[in-house]
């Protein structure tokens, strides 16, 4: 009789001979993806190296490898920084209402457009509609200062209604609005492309049993196509989480002033003046990594999360 161990042993061979087989069959897909590892492996896994000067005294004239170590000095000095709770507040305000108001966006539109049954024109309103997508985020913001400017299009509109005009770009409770709003109107029509395509995976035979079953379009949009894209929605749900700490800093960047920083200052921003521009390099790595660290542990939550509640998740 072959013992336990010997037994294990040819298991583990046969394993091992399996993906080797499996590998030399699908060679040449992994063949094309050895230049994105390599990529990857320059551009991301080697500058991780530059995180340690978050915990050191860095120079710049003594390099990456020279310097006192400080330990946690400098992730304690942000915690205390005045401005540590205004950061994270304005982060994950501006990430949540784009997802609260963002993420549910693409999906109608999706379904809407789904419903479009005359081919010529469900083309065209896709392809409007993800066109803002491509546009330059300066060009986006320069749009967004012409219309909401004291003599725009937007103002002279409120003023012909009788209505007080507004100060968009100076009053700091307009941001947000500005914020998320055009970010819905440039990224809704690119992201439903998603769900555009989990949309034709569902098997049209499941629509047939459903109107042979006396169903209507509400009741098969609720039982089969919402169904039906769930798995690719909770995994997008789940990266926008993971992401609630991290906004875009270009958009931020041109569309704040310091007479809104109490609302729109936010942690990618206040890295750039305190790194780039003050030359605190070490206080910036810190933060930086921070956010990270956090974003791990909410992508991570997120995940668990949704894998109990709807049986989908990332991994």
């Amino acid at each position: 009789m072959i013992s336990l161990a010997k037994r294990n042993e040819i298991t583990k061979r046969e394993a091992i001979s399996k993906k080797i087989r499996r590998c030399l069959k699908y060679k040449h897909l992994y063949l094309m993806i050895i230049p994105g590892v390599i990529i990857t492996f320059i551009f991301n896994y080697i500058p991780m190296y530059g995180i340690t000067i978050g915990f050191r005294n860095f120079q710049p004239n003594l390099g990456y490898f020279e310097g006192e170590w400080v330990g946690l000095k400098y992730l304690k000095q942000f915690f205390n920084d005045p401005y540590c709770f205004r950061l994270i507040r304005n982060t994950m305000l501006l990430n949540l209402y784009s997802i609260i108001f963002g993420f549910p966006a693409p999906i109608i539109f999706a379904l809407l457009l789904n419903e479009v049954n005359f081919s010529p024109l469900k083309r065209f309103t896709q392809s409007i509609s993800y066109l803002p997508h491509f546009i330059s985020t300066v060009v986006i913001v320069g749009i967004l200062m012409k219309l909401f400017a004291s003599d725009g299009i937007i103002n002279q509109l409120l003023d012909s209604l009788g209505i007080k005009q507004q100060n968009f770009f100076g009053n700091p409770n307009w941001f947000r609005p500005l914020y998320v709003g055009s970010k819905i109107w440039q990224d809704t029509g690119y992201n439903a492309i998603i769900y555009l395509a989990a949309l034709s995976g569902i098997e049209p035979h499941l629509y047939e049993s459903a109107i042979i079953d006396g169903a209507n379009r509400f009741k098969q949009a609720i039982y089969i196509t919402i169904p039906g894209i769930m798995p690719t929605a909770v995994v997008l749900l789940i990266l926008s989480i993971g992401r609630l700490l991290n906004v875009g800093f270009e958009k931020v960047y041109l569309m704040y002033s310091p007479a809104i920083y109490e609302k729109a200052d936010v942690i990618s921003t206040y890295v750039y003046r305190r790194g780039i521009q003050g030359f605190d390099y070490s206080y910036a790595t810190v933060i930086d990594f921070f956010n990270s660290v956090v974003a791990l542990v909410l992508i991570t939550i997120a995940n668990t999360v949704c894998r109990k509640v709807t049986e989908e998740s990332l991994w």
